[in-house]
């Protein structure tokens, strides 16, 4: 059976579910513990679990990431919270340097099952340091996983898998998305990763989308389906591995193709993803492909402007309708 329940809550259950099932999962980050987190995903799990498995850390991103990368190498699931997505500009030797090469560098031998989670993009005026979209920095790098949902029912089950995973996950989370409900099954269940989820199905174009462009796409979807436009909404949900198969069969059926990301043009995952649709697709494109992604700026303060540094709706409809010569 499914309740409704929040993004915050889906992400709550799956870190409770995998911490009684598995006495080497554990937390680590600022505030996590006595506060619940600063966007309330941690909250109620120091009651169960104790201060030796949900830990509250310094502010000290390089050392405390470090230790987690540490644990991992030694059978532990460290689960870190970095509490934006920008500051992980501080943990970058341990992520890339030790923990992505670490597998490869024993010879396939020492896995690192680590989880960072994280989050990012605009919202709420938090101005340029607190605002960024990443994902195409992590993305680059070979021996990480980026997983990215969209929904409560992708984030449970993508985080247990996370979790699970003997390789380090990039776990991006977006703040607006944090007081969004869906439905989550009661029972037990995860997702795989490279398994794009089909959240609209159409025939006359494809969208593709991640983290909170996903219900921007489908807003968008719908008001070009009152004209006549029936749009396809393509999650990949994880952007590492990628699901190909899902996206160039869409690609083949409706022939026009939209990619749209919160990050900034120059250097997106986008451009990449397009990149395998012009290699593996292109004899079935009708038009060229669309990329509707936020300028190339810092995000600023002012809420006015903040709104018109990433893709809105009116963007991303007027980029279909341009494929379709409309």
């Amino acid at each position: 059976m499914a309740r409704e329940i929040l993004y915050r809550e889906a992400l709550n259950e799956a870190l409770r579910e995998e911490m009684r099932r598995d006495p080497t999962v554990f937390l680590m980050g600022e505030g996590i513990a006595e506060r619940g987190g600063s966007y309330k995903v941690t909250v109620d799990l120091l009651k169960e679990f104790s201060p030796q498995r949900v830990i509250d850390t310094p502010i000290a991103e390089a050392s405390f990431t470090g230790a987690g990368v540490g644990a991992a190498i030694a059978g532990m699931r460290p689960v870190v919270e970095i509490l934006f997505i920008d500051f992980t500009m501080l943990i970058l030797d341990q992520i890339i340097n030790q923990a992505a090469k670490y597998k490869f560098m024993s010879g396939g031998k020492a896995p690192v099952p680590f989880v960072l989670r994280s989050q990012g993009g605009v919202g709420n005026g938090l101005a340029a340091q607190h605002s960024e979209s990443l994902e195409a920095l992590f993305y680059h790098i070979p021996g990480l996983k980026v997983v990215m949902p969209s929904t409560p029912y992708d984030a449970k089950g993508l985080l247990k898998s996370a979790i699970r995973c003997d390789e380090p996950v990039i776990f991006l989370e977006h703040k607006l998305l944090y007081m969004t409900k869906g439905d989550v099954p009661e029972a037990e269940y995860t997702i795989n990763f490279g398994q794009a989820d089909i959240k609209k199905r159409g025939k006359h174009a494809t969208i593709i989308a991640w983290s909170n462009m996903v219900p921007r796409s489908l807003d968008a979807a719908a008001k070009l389906a009152n004209e006549g436009i029936d749009v396809e909404v393509i999650d990949p949900r994880t952007l590492v591995p990628l699901d190909k198969a899902t996206i160039l069969a869409s690609v083949r059926k409706t022939e026009r193709v939209v990619i749209v990301q919160e990050a900034v043009r120059r250097g997106g995952v986008a451009s990449d993803i397009a990149s395998i649709i012009q290699a593996e697709a292109f004899d079935y494109l009708d038009a060229p492909i669309e990329i509707v992604a936020g300028l190339n700026s810092p995000v600023p303060f002012n809420l006015s402007l903040e709104s018109r540094v990433v893709p809105r709706e009116e963007d991303i409809i007027n980029a279909v309708k341009k494929v379709m010569y409309i």
